[in-house]
């Protein structure tokens, strides 16, 4: 293979792997640190955050409308026991994901109700007897993370939601059981190519769904099939230049994939409806096996997977969530923080729970310090101002409003560029059919 054809491998692998180390590396920066507000905890623990999420939760995306529980789970230790309790009606969502980021089930207000549950979580192929064969979730890969939200009605909702997380919990079917954690990389490989040696040890590890194995097959040239010791540790230069141009040029095509197209209409908000429909073959409970949620070209669900994970790791399918986002004004321009707008809702989203707006810093995509602590504002918000027509006038920009209305809907901006994202959960049919739009954002 001629070095031309290895760097256009490399960059398929690249698009192709990012999603499994993206996912995985967040792992073991969760295991090791914990992540803002969320504790480091073993495998097959909870851990349970105590607020609503801030500027220093440096998680790309990170929801500022829920109380997160996050559970990293290591099923070589064998199947987990899951309690779920009773929330009385409130909303929460846990999303079950496989280590190549695949959403493979879901629990909560949507899928199975407010009821206390018990569930059984097993490791692909089990064959067991589970106590409740009715209420098991198969993950696919023996590794994954359970993500929880619960709706959280600001500080004054902290003990409630607080209660609800001390009932949620994981002990194993069989206890005794050692957990075999994530394989280590050989830690001598060069930082430029640190990314395929995480690829091809975590590959090995956690094997992908059957019809992806015979493309996998395509990156044994990038020696990404290797077993045994790494063969990046003292690769040829002109292979290794190769190797990382192929994943710079893969970078590139994954970042594009998460701006909007060069043509579209000024100011629309992009709604990520089907982002999330890359998970074509382990649909458990609480997700919709139906054609209108799965890509059918497995080639382009690979691209998506990708930009889903650079953009917005561990999110919901559009059912579940939906979500919109905007770069920019009515006028086609990026949005800055060194202008100010408005944003006009004549009638509340449609949603069946609840709908908010989420202010990130670009290109991080992280929630931004401001004065008053607000980083989203939506139905739940208290102290809005609403039209007499029942309208809604949301106010984005840097500095704090002069105007007493203003200020009440004000959601601060960074100073630089931004991009807000609309969450609407549990949508309703409008949304997911694509006939609801979100207003333009217009500069005042």
């Amino acid at each position: 293979m001629n070095l031309p054809e290895l760097e256009a491998l490399a960059a398929d692998a690249y698009v192709y792997g990012y999603p499994l180390v993206a996912g995985l590396t967040m792992v073991e920066r969760f295991a090791k640190g914990g992540l803002g507000t969320l504790p480091a905890a073993p495998p097959n623990h909870f851990s349970h955050a105590t607020r609503l999420a801030g500027p220093g939760d440096q998680f790309v995306s990170v929801n500022n409308d829920t109380i997160y529980s996050i559970a990293q789970l290591d099923l070589s230790e064998g199947p987990q026991v899951l309690h779920v309790p009773d929330t009385s009606g409130a909303y929460y969502v846990l999303q079950f994901i496989g280590a190549w980021t695949d959403n493979v089930a879901y629990l909560g207000s949507r899928a199975t109700g407010t009821d206390a549950q018990t569930w059984l979580v097993v490791p692909p192929d089990w064959h067991g007897t589970a106590p409740h064969p009715d209420r098991v979730i198969e993950l696919p890969t023996t590794m994954g993370t359970i993500v929880g939200r619960f709706a959280c009605n600001g500080p004054r909702d902290l003990p409630r939601v607080k209660a609800l997380q001390a009932g949620l919990s994981l002990e194993p079917l069989e206890p005794g059981g050692l957990v075999a954690g994530l394989p280590e990389p050989d830690p001598d490989v060069p930082e430029r190519l640190a990314f395929f040696e995480r690829l091809r040890v975590w590959m090995q590890a956690f094997p992908p769904a059957t019809p992806d194995i015979e493309y996998q097959r395509r990156f044994a040239p990038l020696g990404l099939l290797d077993d045994g010791s790494s063969p990046y540790r003292a690769a040829a230069a002109e292979w290794t230049l190769a190797l990382a141009k192929g994943l710079a040029a893969g970078r590139e095509r994954v970042d594009a994939a998460t701006r909007p197209p060069e043509e579209h209409p000024l100011g629309e908000w992009r709604f990520a409806l089907h982002l999330f429909d890359y998970n074509l073959d382990h649909l458990g409970p609480g997700t919709l096996d139906d054609p209108e949620w799965r890509i059918p070209d497995r080639r382009a669900a690979y691209l998506s997977r990708a930009a889903a994970a650079r953009a917005g790791l561990w999110g919901n399918h559009a059912y579940e969530a939906s979500y919109a986002v905007t770069y920019d004004d009515s006028d086609g321009r990026p949005l800055t923080g060194a202008h100010s707008y408005t944003l006009h809702f004549e009638q509340p989203p449609p949603v069946e729970a609840f709908w908010s707006v989420t202010m990130y810093s670009v290109p991080d995509y992280y929630l931004v310090e401001n004065p008053i602590n607000r980083y989203s504002i939506g139905n739940r918000t208290p102290g809005l101002v609403y039209g007499p027509d029942g309208s809604l006038t949301v106010t984005l920009q840097h500095e704090p409003p002069e105007d007493p209305t203003a200020a009440a809907n004000w959601l601060p901006t960074p100073l630089g560029e931004f991009r807000p994202i609309m969450r609407l959960y549990q949508p309703k049919p409008e949304v997911l059919d694509g006939s609801y739009q979100v207003p333009p954002i217009h500069r005042t």
